[in-house]
């Protein structure tokens, strides 16, 4: 694998957009060349549901990274999520013509062909067939048949499942806004990559990543994908509760939890006060922070038992299916305070806050390191993987990109006054034009060769849809 092979991710979240280019140093590292991040307006729950918005929220991500970076990105390897996916386990077998022959990878894609012609509800799709352990001639816990001989091949798969109108809008946002859809990862697989080790994974360990508008769950035991789940709450929905418990709008909600929010009532006094400044010239609003907490504390509680309730479907109680490494937190709602103590106290597991750092080259910048962008981590790894020049060098910067950035509209700003107890909010909203964007022309484990000559196929499929619906 080239170490210059240029990779791009997309994170198409329900709160924000996040556009990032890397490539592997002469490490093995991987190294960010740019980033771009947008306010994400037409997600919700991970699906989306504004054609239009979307689009623009992801040309201004792409824009910035491109930018930040110098390079111009070609093509991308998108995040699945979203209350629509589901998983199922399923077990399958071939009996092969000469068992005198050793098992290759034409037999284990033919095995995989017949996973992807199981019938599902209607609307839906198959999006990941994750091989598990595989059976020869009733040999078990075979993790790598290739060269081994028998009559029959047998293997319990882990198909990911979601609706298909789903899939294809995510498809028609890509190529609208200018570039190319390479991959299809599962967020809580990419999410995995970017913040769990071997060890854990062997060891057995549950990821949740806590989101904006879902909570994602990737179970692991043996070193094989077990379980996965995506739970429709996240963080937006503490921020809901905030919003109507304390009667203040959305903004200040936001801030509120992300400055003084607690998962653990008992750390804030009766006396601590925080002071909201009012609408309009009216009075200003006391909060105090033990109501806060009780508030925040009633929705993670909720989120975090029904992701426990996922755990325990998988099998966690069975001592052969026990998860040694207990959990990893990640994504945005990871950065909640206490959380970690909240979920060790309701679980009963150890607990650690998952940061892809042990990927990333040394030089990183804080921001990216954080558990905010485990998922675009993920996902410019799993374009590593691909193997495809996902951007180009930019030979001549675009001045008239620049002076489109220097005659945008006035920043509007709006400050609170701070004194003792007030919250300081500073918003700032920039209104970026549409760019007119130019067109540009265009020995590995069993598992990685499975996965990517299957995404291959059904991108595709994506690719073929689309063009016909024009």
């Amino acid at each position: 694998m080239g170490k210059d092979n240029i990779a791009v991710g997309l994170d198409i979240g329900t709160t924000k957009i996040v556009a990032m280019i890397g490539k592997k140093n002469e490490y093995g590292k991987l190294e960010i060349l740019g980033i771009g991040k947008s306010k994400s307006l037409g997600v919700a729950r991970g699906v989306v549901n504004n054609i239009t918005q979307t689009i623009q929220s992801i040309q201004q991500a792409i824009l910035e990274a491109e930018n930040n970076s110098g390079y111009k990105i070609k093509d991308v390897v998108v995040g699945i999520a979203g209350q629509h996916i589901r998983s199922i386990q399923h077990t399958d077998y071939i009996s092969r013509s000469n068992p005198e022959e050793v098992i290759g990878e034409n037999d284990i894609q033919l095995l995989i062909d017949q996973v992807n012609k199981l019938a599902m509800l209607p609307g839906e799709e198959i999006i990941h067939v994750l091989p598990q352990e595989f059976k020869i001639d009733g040999q078990s816990e075979i993790k790598e048949p290739i060269g081994m001989y028998g009559g029959r091949l047998e293997s319990s798969f882990h198909v990911v499942v979601g609706q298909a109108s789903s899939i294809r809008n995510v498809g028609r946002c890509i190529q609208s806004s200018g570039i190319e859809l390479s991959g299809l990862t599962l967020e809580p697989l990419a999410s995995a990559d970017a913040v769990l080790s071997q060890e854990e994974k062997e060891a057995g360990v549950a990821l949740i990543d806590i989101g904006g508008g879902t909570t994602d769950l990737a179970i692991f035991k043996d070193g094989i994908i077990r379980h996965t789940a995506v739970i429709p709450f996240g963080g937006n929905v503490i921020t809901e509760d905030i919003k109507e418990g304390c009667s203040i709008i959305e903004k200040q909600a936001e801030l509120l939890k992300i400055k003084f929010g607690s998962a653990w009532p008992g750390e804030n006094k009766d006396n601590e006060i925080v002071s909201i400044p009012g609408l309009r010239g009216r009075e200003p609003k006391e909060i105090s922070l033990k109501n806060l907490s009780k508030i925040i504390h009633a929705r993670v509680v909720e989120i975090i038992e029904q992701v426990f309730a996922e755990i325990k479907a998988y099998g966690h109680e069975d001592p052969r299916k026990k998860l040694i490494a207990g959990i990893v937190l990640t994504g945005g709602g990871a950065q909640l305070k206490h959380i970690k103590q909240l979920v060790e106290y309701i679980t009963g597991m150890d607990t650690r806050i998952g940061y892809p750092n042990e990927h990333l080259a040394g030089n990183s910048s804080e921001e990216i390191s954080s558990p905010l962008f485990a998922t675009a981590v993920g996902l410019v790894m799993n374009s590593i993987e691909n193997s495809t020049q996902s951007a180009v060098q930019m030979q001549v910067v675009n001045e008239q990109t620049k002076v489109v950035y220097r005659n945008a509209p006035p920043v509007q700003q709006q400050r609170y006054e701070v004194e003792e107890n007030y919250v300081e909010r500073v918003e700032i909203i920039e209104e970026t034009p549409r760019e007119i964007r130019n067109n540009v022309v265009k020995e590995e484990s069993t598992e990685t060769k499975i996965r990517r000559s299957f995404f291959d196929r059904y991108v595709d499929k994506i690719k073929d849809f689309l063009d016909n619906a024009e």
